[in-house]
């Protein structure tokens, strides 16, 4: 199973736990740094590899009204910021091949949002700039399919991919998480699997021109993950979620995350052991 090195850290089989985590959308450069500072910390205290997310703009909200962050030039200087201070490294997401090489420039993992993950130009694009790509399932998609997508990115030569479950369309306004989705891109794909515990409890469009979620779900969604065999978890992370401006019903509390964390490390011991 190959590993994948980003900045100091190295993530897949026989590595640590790692986290990708960190509030949805930039609030404000002092409110980044606070939380990226705070999880490192946990992460540590956890024996956890850690990877600061955040987006400069959230392109993909259900109405268009909706907060969507500072912007491309302003968000990305904010990004750069926080992985010369917080010392860890940084990921956020792309919507366009013009944004994928200007952002390349700011941060160390460049996430294919799921609703994009078809996107041939953006896959493309993202893949020449040489950063790994976090590569999230599209909510339309099975397991197999994200053969064609990994296909795209790799026609670039680019070996530096993971690859996200966060769930699978289930009627309107829902999702379910179909944890053999995990073990199956795990065999068949060949890269490290992260386990999107937050938007796997999302109800999309659900909340009257906004995506509702399930916070409770969390933990439940992380653990099955971790059990499934994913290399790491991705989880949006607030201090204050019921304030935050965008995906707060599927955010986890700050405050919850150390317990968490400290579950998901016992539990990936004794499936690295299996």
């Amino acid at each position: 199973m190959p590993r994948v090195r980003i900045g100091s850290i190295e993530v897949g089989a026989g590595r640590p736990l790692f986290l990708i985590g960190g509030p949805d959308v930039i609030e404000s450069e002092a409110h980044a740094i606070r939380h990226a500072e705070a999880i490192r910390d946990i992460c540590r205290e956890a024996g956890v590899s850690y990877i600061f997310k955040c987006s400069y703009d959230k392109a993909n909200r259900t109405s268009g009204t909706s907060y969507r962050g500072p912007g491309l030039k302003k968000g990305l200087a904010i990004l750069k910021r926080i992985a010369s201070v917080v010392k860890v490294p940084v990921l956020t997401d792309v919507h366009s091949p013009e944004e994928a090489q200007k952002a390349a420039e700011a941060v160390d993992v460049l996430q294919i949002p799921a609703f994009l993950s078809r996107q041939t130009d953006l896959l493309v694009a993202a893949a020449k700039t040489r950063r790994a790509l976090h590569i999230k399932k599209g909510q339309f998609l099975s397991p197999g399919d994200m053969k064609h997508v990994v296909g795209k990115a790799e026609s670039t030569g680019n070996r530096k991919l993971l690859l996200a479950e966060r769930g699978t369309t289930f009627g309107y306004n829902d999702l379910v998480a179909d944890m053999r989705s995990i073990a199956r891109m795990k065999r068949d794909l060949g890269y490290p699997v992260v386990m999107d515990a937050g938007h796997s409890a999302q109800k999309p469009g659900g909340a009257d021109g906004a995506s509702g979620g399930d916070r409770s779900m969390i933990p439940v969604l992380a653990r099955s993950g971790i059990a499934a065999g994913a290399d790491g978890v991705f989880m949006e992370i607030h201090e204050a979620p019921d304030q935050a401006p965008c995906d707060g019903p599927n955010s986890l509390r700050l405050s919850d995350l150390g317990p968490l964390l400290r579950d998901l490390v016992a539990i990936r011991a004794v499936v690295e052991k299996s």
